[in-house]
């Protein structure tokens, strides 16, 4: 596994030819992409971009169809239709030369020390030994896994190898990040780091797209968010449009009393120990809630018409399509 997926992630030191790319256009680009597996339509005229210095988050459900589209983007799996296209033109080996690909299956030479694996891998991309060297240790430094530079792959945790891995996904500089589910199985304290050098690969210039299932993540680092379900693009905005998008038929409140069991308009009631939320019915207002509660007697602390999270927007789109 280790060698296959090696040679497909890490690719390339950055081209002068390209630097002449079309003002304005995408650094990497899926155009009606489809692609069938037994019959099956696995990705269904998904087309979606990537500007530079641009974050974009990939989500979706298992089976969805979010690796298989990135396969394509990439040229790893052909399309049975549409194309990929990267940095203005169609995807080549050229262009694949600038991209760097972390993908869901870890694969690191298991037999060899971070140092050693991480300068021969630069060196497969046209980086002098001296030069491999020098960024080996720089992305190991990045990663907070320096102290272990001498280390062989095999003597380190999952998460540990994660790190590394995405180290060496970042060695060649690449204007183009793709990362397949980068922060699975990571603590918080790794995952931070990790977000960290997305943010700085994206003040960089670097166009990012990475697929996940934590809408958490989506939040924190994304410009834009699209949403895969069933092989089609269900969903598509900006986070802070979309929550708004969506807003008005929740609320929350915050009171020192019981509200009542049974409230005209409101349908689904969930109640912790700091707010109750409820979900309007369709036609009710917030205003015909407030009016019923404070009519019915209850203190209110705080009322307000609640932005759903993406994790709830993600969850109604998938459910809604069941």
């Amino acid at each position: 596994m280790g060698a296959a997926h090696i040679l497909t992630v890490m690719v390339g030191v950055r081209d002068s030819r390209f630097d002449s790319v079309s003002a304005g256009a995408p650094a990497l680009e899926a155009r009606q992409l489809r692609k069938q597996f037994g019959g099956r339509d696995v990705v269904n005229g998904v087309s979606l971009h990537v500007n530079s210095g641009e974050v974009v988050g990939l989500v979706g459900p298992n089976g969805a169809g979010k690796t298989t589209t990135i396969r394509m983007m990439l040229g790893i799996l052909a399309p049975d239709e549409g194309e990929a296209r990267a940095l203005g033109g169609p995807l080549t080996a050229e262009t694949q030369e600038r991209i760097g690909y972390l993908p869901e299956e870890r694969g690191l030479y298991e037999g060899l020390k971070l140092t050693v694996v991480l300068s021969y891998l630069g060196q497969l991309k046209g980086l002098s030994r001296r030069e491999s060297a020098i960024r080996a240790e720089e992305m190991l430094n990045a990663v907070g896994m320096l102290e272990h530079a001498h280390k062989k792959v095999r003597e380190l945790s999952r998460g540990m190898t994660q790190l590394v891995q995405f180290g060496a996904t970042l060695l060649h500089r690449p204007d183009i990040l793709v990362l397949d589910e980068p922060f699975s199985g990571l603590d918080p304290v790794n995952s931070r780091r990790m977000k960290e050098l997305v943010l700085q690969e994206k003040q960089r210039g670097a166009a990012i797209i990475f697929s996940t299932h934590q809408m958490t993540d989506v939040e924190e680092l994304s410009d834009r968010v699209l949403m895969i379900d069933g092989g089609e693009v269900a969903l598509e905005g900006v986070p802070s449009e979309l929550r708004r998008r969506y807003r008005g038929d929740t609320i929350r409140v915050e009171s020192p009393d019981e509200l009542p069991k049974s409230i005209s308009g409101v349908g689904d009631i969930e109640r912790s120990a700091e707010a109750v939320t409820m979900r309007l019915l369709e036609g009710a207002t917030a205003e015909q809630v407030l009016k019923e509660l404070l009519d019915a007697g209850v203190r209110i602390e705080r009322f307000e018409v609640a932005l759903p999270t993406l994790e709830e927007i993600f969850i109604r789109e998938v459910l809604g399509r069941e």
